[in-house]
């Protein structure tokens, strides 16, 4: 069975997600830390972001691996370097190119082929899992996602202001919902969650009951 949870960027998708297959006994996806260690190394590459091409022979020979939460570049472990806002800025050179997006579509699909997975991101259910079993797209107001995002940057040791988190999420959302490709929308048949003024519990033992047809 596949899972797919989809919503923008804040929504508290990831930690819920991961807790969900957890609880589930599922594995679990987080696709875009797939997107953003590509932007990692293409940074460490020092490739020009208007090198199209180049960007796109990174993606074929850049080998990473997703191990449960973690996404390792080789042998190193980066899941807490891609989390990094400088990624975030720039994640949009390889998330909104057509061929990187085909060539990561088809990596998604491949990894998720055998076992239960839940699949996080924001084409998982439109786009990567349209036959999805599950869908859900997670989401919450602009204010409680912005404090969400705070709080899990500081855990990081990054140290940003609300404003400028709000600024960014502002940004990223305007982008996410007019992104030429993998744009963010909720899928016809995805049940939407609205996680204002539920605890992280809350919103787990909702997903798990819409997972076994309770809801």
């Amino acid at each position: 069975m596949i899972v797919t949870i989809d919503g923008p960027s804040g929504a508290g998708k990831s930690t819920v997600a991961k807790k969900l297959a957890q609880t589930l006994g599922f594995r679990y996806l987080d696709t875009g830390a797939m997107y953003r260690v590509l932007v990692l190394s293409a940074i460490r590459a020092e490739i020009r972001w208007e090198n199209e091409e180049a960007l796109v022979e990174n993606c074929r020979n850049t080998e990473f691996h997703v191990e449960g939460d973690s996404i390792w570049l080789g042998d190193e472990n980066v899941s807490n370097e891609i989390r990094h806002p400088e990624i975030s800025k720039q994640i949009w050179h390889v998330a909104d190119h057509v061929r990187i997006r085909e060539l990561m579509v088809e990596r998604q699909r491949s990894i998720a082929s055998f076992g239960n997975y839940v699949c996080e991101g924001r084409d998982q259910g439109t786009v990567v899992f349209p036959k999805a079993e599950r869908k859900v797209f997670l989401t919450a107001s602009a204010n409680e996602r912005a404090k969400r995002r705070q709080v899990e940057l500081a855990e990081k040791g990054v140290d940003l202001s609300l404003v400028e988190i709000e600024e960014e999420q502002n940004e990223r959302d305007l982008h996410d919902y007019n992104r030429p490709v993998g744009r963010l929308v909720k899928a016809d048949d995805a049940v939407e969650v609205v996680t204002d003024g539920m605890s992280f519990e809350q919103v787990v033992h909702e997903l798990v009951m819409i997972v076994r047809g309770s809801r």
